[in-house]
């Protein structure tokens, strides 16, 4: 009994060591999740894991928890044992008969009250400390309560910002300086990207972020504004120093400006603002061709898989699928959205999908086609970038024959139904060349035989259709007679004899023996040529396109699909021109004249008759109009030494406008331009040494004329040439 109750303890120690180590973990877990919502560092917040997990498991020292220990809690807590369970820990022969009594009686009552007595933990008072520290960390991050904000930013000397006073008529002073700068950039919440400072002013940030300014001097300012294009927000004055935030919609240039306490004005270098635009998905589809085509009794099945990207992170993928049932004005559609096979990670920046559509889940029948495509959106917000992927398409054949008939509408319909075949023979054919190593050589050729009977059967539709009465597609000829019967070549029917009686289909007979004179004038419908909806040009391409098919059957009944293939493009493509030139048209609504009057018809008199002439001239806008008008103003600023008027000032600060828009794609390139343009509209200095700099730096930003074709009269030299190249490169 002994030993049954001393298992009864151990077990006892190991839940209550369980606790301990649960204590430990859920305080630690707490703490770790706090530090790192404070310093936004992973490293950091691991490393505080197992610091506060080893200081918490050295104070509660949960290994070294004895079984004296244990018995000495469950004698608190359970009455009946009489302060004897330790009696339990001893070995019976030891014991003396009334302790051997006294212990077989503690260890019957232990083994029926043990599940009653509860193990000492703190695990409610760790749980609520771990969820108060995460919620501590939750707001200090939301609010930015503990933002390196705090920190003061001491701008290195490439990095300060210098601020330049405008009028300098007004008293010398000394102009106060930067003390603290930096920008804070805080992304999107759904990039997942922490906040990022820096004291450097060009901001490169993905559209959506906050910026925010802080700055404070070391003497005392007033009205401290930002001035963008088009637009000044006035900073705000907090404890000392002076904040701005705004979210970033655009790209673009920025300066400060502010005035001291004796009214003079400052103003900053620019500054540039480069927005970057969150990209959207990328979906590719994988494993599938565009177009598949399923017979009616074979598997109807189609497997691929789809890979999608995005810069931040995918939210949604799914597929929209259409099936279209009947044809012509009785088709009917049936659109469905399909999730892909699988659970979709959330969030992910590269996903992995994979989908089986079965055509006989989607009830489609013989001629049902299916056009599907898959969507994705990313985490943007609020309005996510959505992108698709390319339509493809799924069709199971429908082996109905269709008869051609004229539509009783505005025209005539004059093309076959049959058009579709040609692409169909096509597709075939090159199914036949993919299977080719998977078929067996009987097999092979048994399919190419029946491609081109396929082929031959097509021919002979539109022969008949223009008019021809035999299989060959020719004319009607005389019967011939037993003799030539015998003689007729077995292989006739499959070759191409150039030299037969088929020569005309590809050669047009310039020699005609008989020929009246009124033939060329008149339709003659016992003429076979002649009996057709076609004009001339129709009938000529669809011999052609007859002719390509000859050769196509030819090599189709040689077993050579791949050497058809080619004749079966030209022909379907003469098919699709035949198509398009022979197109429905309706009535034309033209001008319909007033009716003439007869009284003043014939009489010569122009009184009443008034003429309209109208002109009009179309032109190019000119690009840069105030650069060029400023180029030129420069000029005679630098010839006639003249001073800067207030029209100049305009004209140099629309100049700048037109300016920032080719700064913000190169702002290393024009960005010292425009800070003088900007001295020169702005600043009462005498800014005369940097009119040929601006000069150049605006006849650089000009695109370079497009060549305009010409009749050269002067004759240059190659010498002449490099002489002037030269001049230009060194002027001024």
């Amino acid at each position: 009994m002994s030993s049954a109750g001393k298992n009864i303890l151990i077990s006892f120690r190991k839940r209550w060591q369980l606790l301990l180590w649960l204590e430990i973990l859920i305080f630690t877990i707490g703490a770790s999740i706090l530090i790192y919502f404070l310093s936004e560092n992973y490293l950091g917040s691991i490393l505080i894991f197992f610091v506060i997990f080893s200081i918490q498991s050295f104070l509660k020292k949960p290994w070294q928890l004895s079984l004296e220990k244990v018995s000495s809690y469950i004698d608190h807590q359970m009455e009946s044992a009489e302060y004897s369970s330790g009696l339990l820990l001893l070995s019976s022969e030891k014991l003396s008969g009334l302790a051997q009594l006294q212990q077989q009686k503690v260890g019957k009552q232990l083994e029926e009250k043990i599940d009653t007595i509860k193990t000492p933990n703190r695990l409610k008072q760790s749980g609520i400390s771990s969820f108060v520290m995460i919620a501590l960390g939750i707001l200090f991050f939301y609010f930015n309560c503990m933002s390196k904000n705090n920190i003061p930013y001491k701008p290195s000397e490439g990095t300060e910002i210098v601020f330049q006073k405008v009028d300098s008529t007004t008293g010398q002073t000394k102009a106060p300086k930067i003390k603290e700068q930096f920008v804070s950039i805080t992304y999107p919440t759904y990039t997942g990207i922490p906040t990022g400072i820096t004291s450097k002013m060009d901001i490169k940030a993905l559209e959506g972020s906050r910026i925010s300014w802080k700055l404070s001097f070391d003497g005392s300012i007033k009205n401290p504004v930002i001035e963008t294009t088009g637009a000044i927000y006035k900073m705000v004055s907090r404890e000392a120093s002076y904040t701005y935030s705004l979210k970033l919609n655009s790209s673009g240039f920025y300066n400060f400006r502010f005035e001291d306490t004796l009214e003079g004005v400052y103003v900053s270098n620019l500054y540039a603002i480069k927005m970057i635009k969150d990209e959207e998905p990328v979906v590719e589809i994988q494993g599938i061709d565009q177009f598949s085509a399923f017979e009616l009794e074979e598997r109807k099945v189609l497997s691929f898989n789809t890979s999608i990207t995005d810069d931040y992170g995918i939210s949604e993928a799914y597929i929209i699928a259409t099936v279209s049932k009947g044809s012509g004005e009785s088709v009917k559609f049936r659109e469905q959205k399909m999730e892909f096979d699988g659970v979709l990670k959330k969030g992910g920046r590269k996903l992995d999908l994979t989908k089986t559509i079965d055509l006989d889940e989607l009830e489609m029948e013989a001629g049902d086609e299916l056009y599907f495509y898959v969507e994705a959106t990313d985490l943007k917000e609020p309005t996510p970038n959505r992108t698709r992927s390319e339509t493809y398409f799924a069709v199971i054949k429908d082996t109905t024959t269709y008869d051609f008939a004229v539509e009783g509408t505005l025209g005539a319909d004059l093309m076959p139904a049959y058009f579709r075949s040609q692409r169909q023979l096509i597709i075939d054919t090159e199914k036949l060349i993919k299977q080719r190593s998977s078929l067996s050589k009987k097999e092979f050729k048994a399919k190419s035989n029946a491609l081109g009977f396929d082929q031959k059967a097509l021919r002979i539709k539109y022969g008949e259709f223009m008019g021809d009465e035999t299989e060959a597609g020719s004319t009607i000829e005389p019967e011939e007679t037993a003799e030539n019967s015998e003689k007729e070549d077995p292989l006739a029917e499959y070759s191409h004899d150039h030299d037969g009686n088929n020569e005309h289909n590809l050669v047009e007979n310039k020699e005609e023996e008989s020929k009246t004179p009124l033939e060329e004038y008149v339709h003659n419908h016992d003429d076979p040529e002649k009996s057709t909806l076609f004009s001339n040009s129709l009938k000529s391409k669809l011999r052609q396109a007859m002719t390509e098919m000859w050769d196509a059957e030819l090599h189709l009944r040689l077993y050579e699909p791949k050497k058809s293939l080619p004749f079966q493009h030209r022909a379907l493509k003469l098919l699709q021109e035949i198509k398009n030139s022979a197109r429905i048209y309706v009535h034309r609504i033209g001008f319909d004249p007033p009716p003439i009057k007869e009284d003043k018809r014939l009489t010569g008199k122009l009184e009443d008759v008034l003429s309209f002439r109208k002109s009009e001239e179309i032109g190019l806008e000119e690009k840069y109009p105030f650069i060029k008008q400023s180029i030129r103003r420069l000029e005679v600023l630098i010839i006639e030494k003249n001073k800067i008027t207030n029209e100049d000032r305009q004209l140099f600060k629309k100049a700048g406008n037109e300016l920032a828009g080719k700064a913000i794609e190169e702002p290393g390139k024009y960005l010292k331009t425009l800070q003088q343009l900007k001295w020169l509209a702005e600043d009462f200095k005498d800014r005369s040494a940097i009119f040929d700099e601006v000069q150049k730096g605006l006849l650089s930003a000009l695109p370079r004329p497009s060549p305009n074709p010409a009749k050269n009269k002067s004759f240059e030299s190659e010498i002449n040439k490099i002489f002037l190249k030269e001049l230009e490169l060194h002027d001024r």
